[in-house]
């Protein structure tokens, strides 16, 4: 099965539609990450994996592969954490992928499974109004979400 979740690129004070795409498949486990990741996006795998543990959800013992599309837009930075662990956990069946459709997904996740404040995500509340969606972003992010953007803004803490 392959879930979707949208996310965004920062370019400056630019931000860029990006696709969370995950696929968890038959084969020997591997949790890998390709699109152009830099090296923090690599690491994420490490904090989702984290995260889901302390929420009690082990990884399943399958290739997952994430896929950040488009694969030469250069992805930096933390807040693809967030909409990793949502794609995988829509991929896992653990949460239905329909109903993250019509929002975009920013932050980081703490080893506790946390969503902690990651930059940007002004940024991101005025593409996700651009184009039309909800935001769901840190906690503490929330309010600033509102207020730039105007649209839903789904503050979360795992």
């Amino acid at each position: 099965m392959v879930a979707l979740v949208r996310t965004v690129a920062y370019l400056g004070l630019e931000a860029r539609a990006v696709e969370v795409q995950c696929h968890v498949g038959p084969g020997l486990p591997r949790f890998n990450v390709v699109g152009l990741a830099e090296k923090a996006v690599s690491e994420s795998r490490e904090r989702v994996q984290a995260a889901l543990a302390a929420m009690g959800l082990a990884l399943p013992p399958k290739r997952i592969t994430v896929n950040l599309s488009p694969a030469d837009l250069p992805k930096d930075g933390s807040h693809y954490d967030l909409p990793i662990a949502l794609a995988l956990l829509a991929a896992m069946g653990v949460t239905d992928a329909e109903q993250l459709g019509d929002w975009i997904a920013v932050g980081e996740l703490a080893l506790d499974g946390r969503v902690v404040a990651s930059p940007g995500v002004l940024i991101a509340a005025l593409h996700a109004s651009e184009v039309g969606s909800g935001l769901i972003c840190p906690l503490d992010q929330g309010p600033e979400a509102r207020w730039a953007s105007g649209v839903g803004a789904r503050p979360r803490a795992i």
